[in-house]
């Protein structure tokens, strides 16, 4: 199971209910102050997006910022509309009585810079040409993009977060975060992510970066207009989803059954399930996402690395202050249980106080995405913990 099943099986809720944040709405904010980039360049004006759930309390203490995967988005819970058919990407996680609790914490979801989903990004329109930047936009990290961030936080009038918090490339955020505003954090829960990524993982992103720039109908990014690279991004998505799943999910799931057929056609046809269900991920991915924002989003992960040239990731970790909690699945093969050990090992080294745990799963990569009791419970307890220590005058 996918996050993509999780929501098509909730196609049937709708908004409401004791467990849900409701109808929520999307913001945005603009500011024309240039935004000094890791590349060189500058960029300006910037607007981001973003949603809320929750009441921030009276003493501005009680604030969690969600940092979105890859593919995500400022959507993180709720419905847009009532008529909605699905709620926003965690939803599961996020809610009255779930992991990250409304009734207590405001908790703030935002579109990375760079997104497609109303953060300035490639396919925003260059002040300076009237057209879409394309290739124009400068090269980000994830780091540019907590930053940016960071600015919206002030402008919200925060000055302290009770949490930071993400999973997979959010979590690697979440963890910049704490390192470049340790002032401002009071904890971190980092799921499915790592320090840096592998050589493999580089190695999936550009094979998928690969895909989408063979396609003809990408001229160089400029296809704003245009017929976009439909299948290009179409490939790179059914590559990086087979790196979230587990062999195991896989063979539960699919087998080698085949599909709408009885025997073997012999041809290019699609034949087994895993076929099909891939081509039709990749086929519904196109329809919400941009291609030039997969490819400045990837280089950004291939790009992250919290050593960031110090001798060890000990080292690199000496101003990091905030408690932590550190989640790995054991059957993600893409962030493995290994890496999330060599950095709880660094934050130990600090004196970090920092909570592990591998949660048990056949989901891979994934598995943050859905269900699952022991995520909630952790998360819960963890930022009770938290806010407790932070009620009473402690300084996590």
């Amino acid at each position: 199971m996918s996050i993509d099943d999780v929501l098509d099986i909730e196609q049937s809720s709708r908004p409401g209910g004791e467990h849900s944040v409701g109808v929520v709405e999307t913001r945005q904010w603009t500011t024309d102050v240039p935004l000094r980039l890791d590349c060189g360049r500058s960029l300006s004006p910037i607007t981001q997006v973003y949603e809320t759930y929750g009441t921030l309390s009276p003493a501005r203490d009680n604030a969690v910022l969600i940092f979105h995967a890859l593919t995500g988005d400022a959507h993180a819970a709720g419905y847009h509309d009532p008529g909605d058919a699905r709620p926003g990407w965690w939803d599961i996680m996020i809610g009255p009585g779930k992991g990250f609790d409304t009734d207590r914490y405001f908790v703030i979801c935002v579109n990375v810079l760079g997104g497609c989903k109303g953060s300035t990004g490639p396919g925003s329109v260059n002040p300076e040409t009237g057209a879409p930047y394309g290739l124009d936009f400068p090269i980000l990290t994830l780091g540019d993009m907590v930053r940016a961030q960071e600015r919206l936080i002030t402008h919200l009038g925060i000055e302290r977060l009770l949490a930071v918090a993400g999973g997979s490339m959010g979590g690697m955020m979440a963890l910049d975060w704490a390192l470049r505003y340790p002032e401002r954090t009071a904890s971190v829960i980092a799921i499915a992510t790592m320090a840096r990524l592998t050589a493999q993982g580089i190695a999936f992103n550009e094979v998928g970066r690969q895909a989408i720039m063979s396609d003809p109908n990408w001229r160089r990014g400029a296809y704003y207009g245009e017929h976009s690279p439909e299948a290009g991004l179409a490939v790179a998505r059914m590559i990086a989803h087979i790196t979230y799943l587990s062999n195991q999910q896989m063979h539960r799931k699919f087998g080698r059954r085949l599909q709408d057929r009885d025997a073997l056609g012999y041809d290019f046809g699609t034949e087994f399930q895993v076929e099909s269900y891939l081509r039709y991920q990749g086929n519904a991915f196109v329809r919400r996402f941009d291609a030039n924002t997969y490819l400045y989003i990837t280089k950004a992960i291939d790009y992250f690395d919290l050593a960031n040239g110090k001798a060890s990731l000990v080292e690199a970790l000496e101003g990091y202050r905030a408690e932590s909690l550190v989640v790995s699945f054991s059957s993600d093969w893409l962030f493995p249980t290994e890496e999330s050990r060599e950095l709880v090992r660094a934050l130990q080294a600090n004196g970090v106080p920092t909570t592990f745990m591998e949660i048990p799963s056949d989901y891979g990569h994934d598995a943050f995405f859905l269900p699952n009791d022991e995520l909630s419970e952790a998360v819960d307890g963890f930022l009770s913990h938290v806010y407790a220590h932070a009620l009473a005058g402690g300084q996590p």
